[in-house]
This record gives structure tokens, C-alpha cells and sequence, in this order.
């Protein structure tokens, strides 16, 4: 009886729990079917649908964007390291090796899966002193490119207007950001989404000279700071229509400079412009502009007392009130000029390799402005015999488009080196034309005739020195904004002080100079295009801060 009522408990407690199992089964089955039906999305293969455009950065593939840059480029190159180069019409110079010439600027989106990069050109020119090198073209835009796997996070910054092609590397693989910067900014940030911010474009470089009576901005009694050289005005000059035209960009307002406002953009910084007598044109320019917000001269002055000629090489003018400075320090070829002894000799050399020995002064700027070219037309440049030197070494023959290059990548290592790219923003500005015409500055070269722009600078070519500098830029890991001013100053052969470059008196017909410019007059352009460049710098800084 107890082993009967013992199998029966066990028999029961049995069909209980077989009971539970069974149910629990259907009961999941039931619910497996149910989540089927209403989702049939879950047994199929999930698809996600991305861009070529975005996927090819990081793949195999390279991505081609649609250019509307006017000028053509014959360039097929290697793969793209960090680098930047910003702003101006963009010709891409042909066979070269290394990185891709290309300018960036344009929405990217992420959204509903999508992502865009048009590229934006631009160009670069020629250098300009002595001789008439070469003149306008176009150059290359601010464009900075760190790789990207394109997974979690990505952030890219453009603006367009070329075609450009980039292949892939392993480098693309491996890099975690994408950054690309060009004239006016854009930044997208994602996190699974990316969220669309777009800014007004503006190629500034190209356009036309507008004639506008209000220009000039200044005049030559109402800004001390202009040298003798360059103050046409006083020395004589008596037709003013050269001050009286302003820069218009074909698909954009231009803005008008405000220097109250260029102030407050500079307001406890040092702004510092490095180079030859043309960037010694371009700052004096910039003084010039400023004065116009100074209510008070006297609280502007140069911290050593000095006063502006051709000889003296540094300058360090304090604004009181906005507590700033803006510099200038002379530096021909951006890198040393020395002496070594060949033969029984001590002889002039250019040590290609070694910055200028006075790059300590330039460190520490909040905004540095580079330019070389003008000296590198000279004779003994050009000629390249016992004057470059590496080390120790003095080449016998070294040609002139080599050393610039060499000299060039000594500059930007320096910068790489030395440059805080979070405190410091560095613009390299192309060169200028000269306009000499029927020979060179010393023999007979003249352009004391022209009164108006010219119409048409189609038979100036684009010099390999222009070319040489936006390959060099691009290589770069910290960010430099090329200023291209070759193409809008190349219409200007009505800008030169021909033989007003000195008083009368002292004027001699047989020798003018057509490669600096009048003040008021063309380097006023080139800090509007500066100022341009800063404001804009400006937005995207508070825009990337209210994306955060």
C-alpha cells in the first residue's frame, strides 16, 4: 500500500512537470512565430546601404567627385598622407609623385545613410621680383586629410568645387579621423548618425576688379607707416585710379574689410608676417587698414622705437588698446643665409637645409603669414653654382626648381616641428606677378605706362615654383592656408610704382620697379582675402563648439 500510494505521488509529480515543459515550449514557439510575422524584417539578411563616395575613403575603391573648378588638371598621383592646403582656384600640376593635389569643400551627410564630398579648387601662382617668372593660375584650396575607417566616429570638414580622385592605402585603414579643411568650413560630427552643417561657400580667387569710388580704404595722410618705396602717392604718382578698384568674386558677396572687427580678431595676439620685401608690402598694407579703427594714434607705435625703411628687416608694432602686435621679420628664402670657404674664398651660400636663423621670433604667433619667392629669380638662384650648401657640402651646380624645393621642405619640417596647430594658424600667401615689359628690372624692363588692368592673362604661365609649394603644403601634418593671390593680381599691372618707388628727384626711367606694389593699391586685396580667411575661421570654431 505505501509502495502503491509512493508510484502514484511520483507518477502525478511527473505528468506535472512534463505538463509545464510542454507548455512552456508551445508558449515560446508561439511567441517566436508571432515576433516572424510581425517583423519579417528579422529572418532576412539585414542590408545597409552607404555611399560610394563614403565607403571608398577607407575601401578599395577610389572616389571620384565631380569638379566646378573652370580649370582642367592633368594630375594622377599617389595616395594622400595629412595635409592641407586651402583656398584659391586649384590646378592640380602634372606628374607628380607623392600626395593628390586636390581641394575640399562641401556637405558631407550621413543622413538616411549618405555621405557626399565635393572637392574645391584651387590656385596658385608664380613668384614675382625681378623677373617675370611666370604669372597666374590656379591653386590649390586648404584641404587637410587624416584617414578614417569610417566606423564609429567620424568627423569631416569641406568645402568643393574640383574633381578629385582619392585612392586608397593602408594608411586609410588604419587612421581613426577623417579631416577634411578648405576655405570655408564645414564640420559634421556622428555617433551612428551624422547630423548635416552647412556654410555659406565662397571661392575667392575667382572673379573680377570692380571699380568703386569708395575705395581706396585709407589713404596715404591718413597711414604713417607707409616706406618710401611703395608710397607712389607721395613720390609723385598723380592718377589714383589704381587705388580705386576692389576685388569681386564671381558666386559670392565679398566682405569689405572692418577693422574694428580685424581687431577684435587679432585683440591679445601677435599676427607676424615672415618673408621677403613683398610680405614687407602686404604687413605695412595691414597697419595701414588697421589705423582706420584707432581713435588714438599715439597708442600705436613700434616697440623699438623704430622707424619703417628698407633697410631695417624686423618690426614689432603694438596696439595698445587691443593689446596686440603685428610683426614682421625679414627672411628672403625662409631658411639660412650663410658663408663657406670654396676655394680660397669665403663665398655667399644658401643653407637649403637649416631654418633661418631667425625663426625663435617667429614661434609663439597666434597668426603667421609666409611667403618666399621674390629673391629665388635672381641671378646667383637661378644660376645654382656653388651657392646651395647641405651640411658641409656646397654643390657645384644645383638646379634652381631642387634647392626651392629642398629650402621648402626645411621650412615646413620647422613648422611641423615647432607649430602648435591649436594656438597657431600659419597662411602661406603664392606669389605675385611682375609686370615688366621690354626687359628685366636692370635692363630696361618697364610698366610705367600702365594706367588700367589688363583685360585678359591667359599668355602668363603657371610657374613650377607655385606648383612646388602646394605639393610641399599637402605633405604637411599641420594645417597651412594658401593665399592664392597670383590670379587677381595678375590683371593688376596698373599697381606698381613704375618709377614712383622713389621721390622725385631720385627717379630714374631706366630702372622701375614692377614687382612691388602701390599702397593704398593691391596688398589691401590680399589681407581682405586674410581677413576673409580669418572670420571664417572664426564661425566654424563657434560652430564645432555648439555641436558639442
Amino acid at each position: 500500500m505505501e509502495r502503491q500510494r509512493s508510484f502514484s505521488f511520483k507518477s502525478t509529480r511527473f505528468l506535472v512537470f512534463s505538463f509545464t515543459i510542454s507548455s512552456s515550449f508551445i508558449f515560446l514557439v508561439s511567441l517566436f512565430v508571432w515576433v516572424i510575422k510581425s517583423n519579417p524584417s528579422v529572418h532576412q539578411e539585414t542590408h545597409f546601404q552607404f555611399n560610394k563616395s563614403f565607403l571608398n575613403l577607407g575601401g578599395h575603391k577610389p572616389i571620384t567627385v565631380e569638379i566646378l573648378s573652370s580649370f582642367s588638371s592633368n594630375d594622377s598621383s599617389g595616395t594622400i598622407k595629412h595635409s592641407t592646403v586651402k583656398d584659391t582656384p586649384f590646378v592640380k600640376p602634372g606628374n607628380v609623385s607623392g600626395s593628390d593635389k586636390f581641394s575640399v569643400s562641401k556637405e558631407i551627410q550621413r543622413q538616411e545613410n549618405e555621405s557626399e564630398v565635393l572637392e574645391d579648387g584651387d590656385s596658385e601662382t608664380e613668384d614675382p621680383e625681378t623677373e617675370q617668372e611666370d604669372a597666374p593660375g590656379p591653386s590649390i584650396e586648404d584641404i587637410e586629410v587624416e584617414s578614417n575607417e569610417l566606423t564609429a566616429e567620424d568627423e569631416v570638414r569641406a568645402n568643393s568645387v574640383d574633381k578629385l580622385e582619392l585612392p586608397s592605402s593602408k594608411e586609410h585603414k588604419e587612421d581613426k579621423k577623417t579631416r577634411v579643411t578648405s576655405v570655408d568650413k564645414n564640420e559634421v560630427q556622428s555617433n551612428e548618425k551624422i547630423e548635416e552643417k552647412k556654410t555659406n561657400s565662397c571661392d575667392v580667387t575667382k572673379g573680377k576688379w570692380v571699380y568703386d569710388e569708395s575705395y581706396p580704404l585709407y589713404t596715404n595722410g591718413s597711414c604713417p607707416f607707409i616706406d618710401e618705396g611703395f608710397n607712389c602717392d607721395n613720390n609723385g604718382r598723380r592718377d589714383r585710379n589704381y587705388m580705386k578698384w576692389k576685388w569681386q568674386p564671381q558666386h559670392c558677396d565679398f566682405p569689405r574689410f572692418n577693422a574694428a572687427k580685424m581687431l577684435d580678431l587679432i585683440r591679445g595676439k601677435r599676427l607676424v608676417f615672415v618673408g621677403d620685401s613683398i610680405n614687407r608690402n602686404q604687413w605695412e598694407s595691414m597697419l595701414c587698414m588697421l589705423m582706420g579703427a584707432i581713435r588714438d594714434p599715439k597708442k600705436v607705435y613700434e616697440t623699438h622705437g623704430r622707424r619703417i625703411t628698407k633697410e631695417k628687416g624686423n618690426y614689432s608694432f603694438k596696439f595698445v588698446d587691443c593689446k596686440c602686435t603685428v610683426e614682421y621679420y625679414v627672411s628672403h628664402f625662409l631658411v639660412h643665409e650663410s658663408k663657406a670657404r670654396i676655394g680660397k674664398k669665403r663665398k655667399s651660400t644658401l643653407r637649403i637645409d637649416a631654418i633661418d636663423h631667425g625663426s625663435s621670433k617667429w614661434r609663439g604667433a597666434d597668426i603667421l603669414v609666409f611667403n618666399t619667392a621674390h629673391w629665388w629669380s635672381h641671378y646667383k638662384t637661378k644660376a645654382g653654382i656653388n651657392y646651395y650648401q647641405e651640411g658641409n657640402q656646397v654643390h657645384p651646380r644645383l638646379d634652381v626648381s631642387i634647392a626651392f624645393r629642398k629650402a621648402l621642405m626645411t621650412w615646413a619640417a620647422w613648422v611641423d616641428r615647432h607649430i602648435n596647430p591649436g594656438r597657431t594658424q600659419v597662411f602661406f600667401r603664392n606669389s605675385a606677378p611682375s609686370h615688366f615689359r621690354g626687359g628685366q628690372w636692370n635692363s630696361g624692363g618697364h610698366c610705367i605706362k600702365a594706367a588700367w588692368p589688363l583685360n585678359d592673362t591667359s599668355g602668363m604661365r603657371y610657374p613650377e615654383k607655385n606648383k612646388i609649394v602646394e605639393e610641399v603644403i599637402l605633405q604637411m601634418k599641420t594645417p597651412v592656408t594658401l593665399l592664392n593671390v597670383t590670379d587677381l593680381s595678375a590683371y593688376r599691372i596698373d599697381g606698381h610704382p613704375s618709377i614712383y618707388g622713389k621721390k622725385p628727384g631720385n627717379q630714374d626711367s631706366n630702372i622701375q620697379d614692377c614687382s612691388h606694389w602701390c599702397l593704398p593699391g593691391i596688398p589691401d586685396t590680399w589681407n581682405e582675402i586674410l581677413y576673409f580667411h580669418l572670420q571664417s575661421k572664426q564661425r566654424f570654431k563657434y560652430q564645432s563648439k555648439s555641436l558639442l
